[in-house]
C-alpha cells in the first residue's frame, strides 16, 4: 500500500473516534509520549519470525506421526507460504533498498542485512524441505503404492500411453520461445514452471536457447494406473487406491521436445522457476475510480521484478549465467534444488482417496442452538437467535448451517427489509454472494462492502463487485487509504414489536471453503446495542458519520490499539495493588511495538500474560526483569488457527473480546477492524478455555524462547504423546450437540 499519511490521519481522526468512555476502563491513562526505559533489544525481527512460523509447518511434514498424505500436504503448504513470502516481504524490502529507503527495523537491522539474513535462512529451509521430500516422503509413498517417478523410469507401455496423451492434450497448448537476434529473451511470468532448452542447428553446429513454459492450465501430475492407462489428474479424490504412478508434467514435455523443435538437435534441458514482486500499490487518493485503478495495477503486477530463481541442480553454468543476467537478479537469489521443482503441486497427491493415509474424516455439526427441532420442518435462524446469542466455533460448528443459512434465510424472508455485509475474501462459487444477489432481486435493500484490495484476491473480488452491482446491490469499496477487514453482517427484520437488527460478527472471512479449514469464532446476536453499533459502523463505511460512538464494539484504526493498551495498563495497576491480574490473548501475529511494550510493562508489574500466537511474534518472552511473566505458545495442525481473542481479568469479571484484528501495524493503523465484547458468562468461559488449553503443558505445541527459537513439545516426561487441541475439539463436538452445550 502507498503511504497516504495526510489522508489517512484525516480519516482516522475524524471518521473513527475512539470507543465511548463507558465502554473502556479508565483507571490508567496511556501517555504515548512517555519514553520507556525498556531495553533496545526487546524485539525479535518480524521477518525472521515469519520464517520460523513456516519452519513449524515444515516440522509437521517431518513428523513421522503425521499421516503420510498430510505430510505431503504440509510440504505443499510450506512451499506456497514461501512463495508468498518472497513475492511480498522480500520484494518489499528490495523495493525499499532500491528506493534508498534504508531505515532500520525495530531490531536495528538494515534492510540490506535483513534481506541477506532472510535469504540465507530460506536457503537452509528450502534444502531441508527438499531433503524430507526426497528421503522420507517419496520412499514412504512408494511403499503405499503411490509412485512419483520420472518419465524414463516408466515401462515402455506406460511411456507410450503418455506419448498419446502428450500428442492429444499437451502438445497443442505449448508455445516454444526462441532466443536469438530476432527473438529477445521472453518475459518469464511469476511462479511459472519453465524448461530452459538448449538446441543445436545441425547445419552450423551453433547452439541456441529456447524457453518452454509448463502450462498452468494443465494438471501438475499425470497419472498412470496399474493397467497402464494415462490420464490427467484433475480430481485426485476420484482416483482409486490401486497402485499408481504419477509423472511431473514437465517430465512428459521434456521427453517430447523433438515435437517442439523439429529439425533441431535437442542438446539438453533444465527446469527453472521465477518468483516476482507481486504486491500491489494503488495511489488511491489520485484515483477517480478505485475499481479501474486496481484493474490497471493488477496488469502491472504481472511484470514485477524477479526476486528469486529456483533451478534444477543439474543446470549448466552457461544457462545459469543467462538467466541471472536476463532476470536482473544476484547469485544470492538463485536456489539450486533437486527436481521436481514447485512442490506446491503435492496437493494433488495429498487429495488422493486414501483415508488410511490422511487425517480421520471430520464433518462439522450444526450448533446445538441452531439445530432443527424434531417437530419442525425447518429451523428458523431468527427464532434461534431470539432465544439467545450464539457463539459459533468453526470448523467444528458448521458454517453452512449457521452463517450461510442466516444469510440465505434473510434473502428470502419477506420480513427482512435490508442486509448489509462486508466481504474481504470469499469463494469462487460463493453462496454468500448468491444470497445477497437473491435478496436484491427480492426487493430488499442490500449493501455489500467489497474490499477489492485483499491481497491476491483482488481479481476475484473485482468480479464479484461487478456481479453484485449488476444485480442491484449497492456496492462500496470502503475508505481511501484503509482496507476494510472487519467481518460483519447486519440483517434488518420487521417483527410484531418493531424493527429488529440481527447481527453476525466474526474473526474469519465469509468464505465457505476456508470455513472448513480455518479455526474461527463468530457471534450471532440480536442485542440492540450491537445492532446500533453495526448500523453506525456501516454508515461510516458507506457514507458520512463522523460522530458515531460504540457500545459493544471497539473499532480500528483508532480504537483497538488504545482500547487494548488501556486494558493491559489497568491489569498492571491491579497487579501493583496485589489483586489478581492477567492478560490472555490469541492472535495470528504480534508485532505492534506499543502493544508489546504495554505487555512488557504489565509483566514487570506482575501481570501473568499468556499469548497464543500462530505466526509472527516479535515479543521476547521469559527475559528476566522484562518479560518473565509472559509465555508464548503456537498451535498448528490440520486446521489453520485463525481466531482472535482478547481477554482481561478485569477484577474478577473477565473482559473478553473476539474480532478481526491481529496485533500488527496494518490491522491497527491501516484497516477497519472490529472487536466485540462477549457478555454471556458461559461464552466467556468457552473462550478462556480455548486459550488455557493452548497454553497447557498437557497439549502439544511450540513454545517461544527468549532467543527467538521455538521448541516443540509432543511428549510428556514419561514419553506419552501429548493431547492435541484440535483433536480434542473434534471429539467433543458430537457430545456438545447431544448435551445441547
Amino acid at each position: 500500500m502507498s503511504d497516504h499519511t495526510d489522508v489517512t490521519e484525516l480519516l482516522t481522526d475524524e471518521v473513527f473516534p475512539l470507543a465511548p468512555k463507558d465502554a473502556m476502563p479508565h483507571e490508567v491513562t496511556v501517555d504515548e509520549d512517555v519514553v520507556d526505559d525498556l531495553p533496545e533489544n526487546r524485539f525479535l525481527d518480524r521477518e525472521l519470525s515469519w520464517l520460523a512460523f513456516n519452519e513449524r509447518v515444515l516440522e509437521l511434514a517431518e513428523d513421522p506421526d503425521t499421516p503420510l498424505l498430510e505430510r505431503a500436504r504440509y510440504l505443499a503448504i510450506f512451499a506456497s507460504n514461501l512463495d508468498e513470502f518472497f513475492m511480498v516481504r522480500i520484494a518489499g524490502l528490495k523495493r525499499r533498498i532500491a528506493a534508498g529507503f534504508a531505515v532500520p527495523s525495530s531490531t536495528g537491522m538494515s534492510p540490506t542485512r535483513l534481506v541477506e539474513a532472510l535469504t540465507e535462512r530460506a536457503h537452509v529451509l528450502m534444502d531441508r524441505h527438499a531433503t524430507v521430500f526426497e528421503d522420507d516422503i517419496l520412499p514412504a509413498l512408494f511403499t503405499e503404492g503411490i509412485h512419483l517417478v520420472r518419465f524414463d523410469e516408466l515401462e515402455d507401455s506406460e511411456q507410450e500411453r503418455l506419448r498419446k496423451l502428450f500428442r492429444s492434450d499437451i502438445f497443442p497448448v505449448l508455445t516454444p520461445l526462441a532466443v536469438d537476434p530476432a527473438h529477445p529473451f521472453p518475459y518469464i511470468s511469476g511462479l511459472s514452471l519453465n524448461l530452459a532448452v538448449e538446441v543445436r542447428e545441425p547445419d552450423t553446429g551453433k547452439d541456441r536457447f529456447a524457453r518452454v513454459k509448463v502450462p498452468e492450465t494443465l494438471p501438475r501430475f499425470l497419472s498412470v494406473d496399474a493397467k497402464g492407462r494415462a490420464t490427467q489428474v484433475t480430481d485426485a479424490s476420484a482416483l482409486g487406491d490401486e497402485p499408481r504412478s504419477f509423472v511431473p508434467l514437465e517430465d512428459v514435455i521434456a521427453a517430447h521436445l523433438d515435437y517442439l523443435f523439429p529439425g533441431m538437435e535437442v542438446v539438453n534441458h533444465y527446469t527453472f522457476r521465477v518468483t516476482r514482486n507481486e504486491d500491489v500499490e494503488v495511489e488511491e487518493d489520485d484515483a477517480e475510480n478505485l475499481l479501474k485503478a486496481m484493474e490497471r495495477e493488477l496488469l502491472r503486477r504481472r511484470f514485477g521484478p524477479a526476486v528469486r530463481l529456483e533451478v534444477a541442480e543439474d543446470l549448466s553454468p552457461g544457462i545459469r549465467e543467462l538467466l541471472v543476467r536476463e532476470l536482473g537478479i544476484t547469485e544470492h537469489d538463485v536456489f539450486h534444488l533437486p527436481a521436481p521443482l514447485d512442490l506446491t503441486g503435492l496437493t494433488v497427491i495429498a487429495d488422493l482417496d486414501r483415508p488410511k493415509l490422511q487425517f480421520p474424516a471430520f464433518r462439522p455439526t450444526t450448533h446445538h442452538q441452531l439445530a432443527p427441532v424434531e417437530t419442525a420442518d425447518e429451523q428458523n435462524i431468527f427464532e434461534s437467535i431470539t432465544r439467545g446469542d450464539v457463539l459459533l466455533h468453526h470448523p467444528y460448528d458448521s458454517f453452512s448451517t449457521s452463517v450461510q443459512a442466516f444469510l440465505a434465510q434473510a434473502a428470502v424472508d419477506p420480513r427482512v427489509l435490508a442486509i448489509k455485509q462486508t466481504l474481504y475474501r470469499t469463494s469462487g462459487d460463493s453462496p454468500i454472494v448468491d444470497a445477497l444477489i437473491e435478496a436484491a432481486r427480492n426487493g430488499k435493500q442490500v449493501l455489500a462492502l467489497v474490499e477489492i484490495k485483499a491481497r491476491f484476491d483482488e481479481q476475484r473480488n473485482i468480479s464479484w463487485a461487478r456481479k453484485l452491482e449488476q444485480a442491484g446491490v449497492h456496492v462500496v469499496y470502503g475508505l481511501v487509504g484503509l482496507k476494510t477487514h472487519c467481518k460483519l453482517s447486519l440483517v434488518v427484520r420487521q417483527e410484531e414489536d418493531g424493527l429488529v437488527r440481527y447481527c453476525h460478527i466474526g474473526t474469519g472471512n465469509y468464505h465457505p471453503r476456508t470455513a472448513r479449514l480455518y479455526e474461527d469464532y463468530g457471534l450471532l446476536t440480536r442485542d440492540p446495542d450491537v445492532g446500533a453499533d453495526l448500523t453506525k459502523l456501516f454508515n461510516q463505511l458507506s457514507g458520512y458519520a463522523p460522530k458515531a460512538k460504540f457500545k459493544r464494539l471497539i473499532v480500528a484504526p483508532t480504537g483497538v490499539r488504545l482500547g487494548l493498551i488501556e486494558r493491559i495498563e489497568a491489569e498492571a495497576e491491579r497487579a501493583r495493588r496485589g489483586e489478581e491480574a492477567w492478560v490472555k490473548i490469541k492472535s495470528n501475529a504480534i508485532v505492534d511495538e506499543k502493544t508489546m511494550d504495554a505487555l512488557y510493562r504489565a509483566s514487570q508489574a506482575g501481570v501473568t500474560v499468556d499469548l497464543v500466537i500462530r505466526g509472527i511474534c516479535s515479543l521476547r518472552p521469559g527475559v528476566p526483569g522484562l518479560s518473565e511473566n509472559i509465555r508464548v505458545r503456537s498451535i498448528l495442525g490440520r486446521f489453520l488457527e485463525h481466531s482472535r481473542i482478547y481477554a482481561f481479568a478485569n477484577g474478577g469479571e473477565p473482559d473478553v473480546f473476539i474480532g478481526s484484528a491481529d496485533l500488527m501495524h496494518r490491522n491497527l493503523d491501516r484497516r477497519i477492524e472490529a472487536l466485540i465484547a462477549i457478555t454471556d458468562p458461559d461464552q466467556v468461559a468457552t473462550l478462556l478455555e480455548n486459550i488455557d488449553m493452548s497454553m497447557s503443558d498437557k497439549y502439544s505445541g511450540w513454545e517461544l524462547q527468549e532467543d527467538g527459537a521455538w521448541l516443540r513439545a509432543v511428549e510428556d516426561a514419561t514419553g506419552a504423546r501429548l493431547k492435541d487441541v484440535q483433536e480434542t475439539y473434534i471429539r467433543r463436538q458430537p457430545k456438545r450437540r447431544a448435551k445441547g452445550k
